[in-house]
């Protein structure tokens, strides 16, 4: 397992911890924030793991739940002090202002990317992130975000170039197992050139043992994910769950309950199960690739 390396994950574990005692001390939200003298929302936001934990209202929840046990207590402080570190791409991310429609806060997705063991993905409009090349990145920012500045294009390329090193890593890397509609490798973002460069690292990346690209071609017709691209995180730490991540045109949308991350692993694998196996998958990017290759790089 590779060691944690942001806050999301120590956050996420404070607040399944949190919420476990609150439920073992038979209390509501309600009755916690009144002894909190808060809001019920903050208490709700720490036991989701959303809220930038501080050790003096740990100390009154263990107080008020009755914790007793040194070694309890000294790790829900560990937690709490994990979970006020510094992410990797907090520096990258503060330069980036936030687009309702477009551009949800790019920093949650990365930190919970960050701690995740595995991704699944089932891409039906453009390449998920961690696949893409530093040009077909540009070229969609560009195409999505044309009220942000060149420098924020720049930062948010940035982001996801780096985002993209997990899967190299030495230790662990993040495994992936990509699903993309055929459409994805049809539509042109930046170019023929750019298509065909892509193409070419999607080959790349389909070599390393811990990456899985298949398509899912034209010919198969209807099939389960249908309603759109979604995201399934998987995390080493089974107390703080799997997260599905969904992007739509309202923002992002993440859930958390056992049963939704059952319900899209689900539609993954049925979808994946009918796609083109990722030898048959690379046959057709390499098509692809020759094809815009041979177009010239015209846009």
């Amino acid at each position: 397992m590779a060691p944690q390396q942001g806050p999301a994950g120590p956050r996420r574990r404070l607040g399944a911890e949190l919420r476990r005692l609150r439920l073992n001390a038979d209390m509501t939200l309600d009755e916690v924030a009144e002894k909190m003298t808060c809001s019920t929302s903050k208490i709700s936001r720490l036991e989701t793991g959303k809220g930038i934990p501080k050790l003096p209202d740990v100390n009154e929840l263990i107080r008020i739940y009755g914790v007793t046990s040194d070694a309890e207590q000294d790790m829900l402080r560990r937690l709490v002090r994990e979970g006020r570190t510094q992410g990797w791409w907090e520096p990258i991310t503060e330069g980036v202002h936030p687009e309702r429609f477009v551009l949800d806060a790019p920093a949650r997705f990365a930190a919970l990317e960050t701690e995740a063991v595995e991704v699944r993905t089932f891409d039906n409009t453009v390449l998920l992130g961690l696949l893409q090349t530093e040009r077909y990145a540009r070229a969609l920012m560009r195409a999505l975000l044309p009220s942000h500045s060149d420098s924020e294009i720049e930062l948010l390329v940035q982001l996801r170039m780096r985002r993209a090193r997990a899967l190299r890593r030495a230790e662990a890397p993040l495994r992936v197992r990509a699903v993309m509609d055929e459409s994805v490798l049809c539509r042109l973002v930046g170019g023929a050139e750019v298509m065909a460069q892509q193409a070419e690292h999607l080959l790349e990346l389909g070599n390393l043992p811990n990456v899985s690209i298949q398509v899912l071609p034209f010919e198969i017709g209807m099939h389960r994910a249908l309603a759109g691209q979604f995201t399934v995180l998987r995390f080493a730490d089974e107390l703080a769950g799997d997260v599905v991540h969904i992007e739509g045109s309202a923002g992002d949308t993440y859930l958390e309950a056992p049963s939704d991350v059952d319900l899209y692993t689900k539609i993954f694998d049925d979808v994946a199960g009918v796609s083109l196996s990722p030898g048959d998958s690379a046959e057709l990017i390499a098509r692809y690739g020759a094809r815009n290759s041979a177009r010239g790089g015209g846009s």
